[in-house]
């Protein structure tokens, strides 16, 4: 936390101001993390349909996270910002209006674009403010206002749904998203700094997506998507079908702890190791998670699993996040951003479906089994053709050599040259 004392007041000021806000958002909306596929199957919706209207969700993401990244980088973080915040306090009561199908996937996709535009806002924005010598750390503990909302939110949502209902658990959703909005409004704007005008400013979204240092990083959160979403998707479905005594809120609120704990020493460790060691931790959590629940016959077994998904979630997407700021300039970062997020968009879109229709053929439990088998590809992928070859790939992915695509790292490269 050292690093935060070397800032000026006003920046520690917006830097609270945020985390706050993104804590409140993050509560808003897992609060529904446990309880919306039970209120779906309370309707009647099939094991399908529970997927396709969970997986709505990324819908909105996938379809509005582009030209939001585009608007963060025209406009300012903080117009997406309040994009974000103003649907997450909206969409709660499009649940609350309606027990129909095709509406609830309408809403569920509405709500999408909240996420789609506050992740890459604030990732952006937290981004241009802290230093590159410290930008692990900084981004880091700005953070982990995503793991305490998720610790707090299914908590909440499962209390909720347990003693008040659904109409109650939905009002309460929109409150926080309320005041989340209401901190945004707070946040001082600041201007996009720009460098020399380079090719790279004038590329589109095709040729910053095929680009080595983005396509990768982007195909890998795809596949992991596909584990997160059966994950948020499913386990409360599948502890309610397993009869095992342990709460879906619970699992959720342990993964939160796990998330959190990690965050606090990844981020500033990954300044000194580098970014590669951590993405490769927090892919192989992930595996480890779905093999976990796999297997799972008892309290402990599920504990576990969330455990060790709490700690892939906790180093994988804010490495990432740090990974390409390291790789981007500031008036391309939101687009970057918003490129390879939207691989992660697609996993969850593509999960919820299609894992649903493996899960009314073979279960949950061999469900996840086929969940983990895709994980290992983007670990193989990763360790493989993170970067320019083999060997440097290897090596940057086991922290024994810098991130070749790095700015500073290929700008040495060319005075050496």
């Amino acid at each position: 936390m050292k690093a935060l004392n070397t800032f000026d007041t006003e920046l520690r000021r917006n830097l609270l101001v945020l985390f706050t806000a993104g804590l409140l958002f993050w509560s808003s909306l897992s609060s529904l993390l446990p309880t919306l596929p039970l209120y779906i199957d309370d309707v009647g919706a099939s094991k399908q349909e529970i997927g396709i209207v969970m997986g709505s969700f990324a819908i909105g993401l996938l379809l509005f996270r582009p030209m939001l990244g585009r608007l963060a980088d025209e406009r300012g973080r903080k117009i997406v910002l309040l994009i974000g915040t103003i649907v997450a306090a909206i969409a709660p009561f499009g649940y609350l209006a309606t027990q129909s199908i095709g509406l609830l996937i309408l809403v569920r996709i509405f709500h999408g674009i909240s996420v789609a535009a506050f992740t890459t806002g604030y990732s952006a924005l937290i981004a241009d403010l802290a230093p590159a010598e410290t930008r692990g750390e900084i981004i880091g503990y700005m953070t982990l206002a995503t793991p305490l909302g998720l610790a707090i939110g299914p908590a909440l949502g499962g209390y909720l749904e347990a003693t008040s209902g659904y109409g109650i658990l939905f009002l309460v959703s929109a409150e926080l998203g309320f005041f989340a909005l209401l901190g945004i409004v707070q946040v001082i704007n600041p201007p996009v700094h720009t460098q020399e005008q380079t090719e790279a400013e004038n590329r589109n979204y095709w040729q910053i997506l095929s680009s080595p240092q983005v396509k990768v990083p982007t195909i890998v959160m795809l596949l992991v998507g596909l584990s997160i979403g059966a994950v948020h998707t499913f386990v409360s479905l599948f502890l309610k079908s397993s009869q095992v005594d342990f709460n879906g809120g619970l699992f959720f609120t342990a993964s939160a702890i796990s998330s959190f704990s990690i965050r606090i020493f990844a981020g500033k460790a990954s300044d000194r190791f580098g970014r590669g060691l951590f993405i490769t931790f927090g892919i192989f959590c992930y595996v480890l998670a779905l093999i976990l629940l796999w297997q799972a016959y008892s309290p402990m077994v599920f504990l576990l699993a969330a455990i060790a998904e709490g700690a892939g979630g906790g180093t994988l997407i804010s490495m990432m996040i740090v990974m390409m700021a390291d790789r981007s300039l500031p008036e391309e970062r939101g687009q970057i951003f918003a490129l390879c997020i939207a691989g992660l968009d697609l996993g969850i879109a593509i999960a919820a479906p299609l894992l649903g229709i493996i899960a009314e053929q073979v279960g949950y439990r061999d469900m996840f089994g086929y969940g983990a088998a895709i994980t290992s590809v983007a670990l193989v992928i990763f360790v493989t053709q993170s970067s320019k070859n083999l060997s440097n790939s290897l090596r940057f992915a086991l922290g024994l050599a810098p991130d070749a695509y790095a700015l500073k790292n290929l700008k040495v490269r060319s005075e050496e040259i």
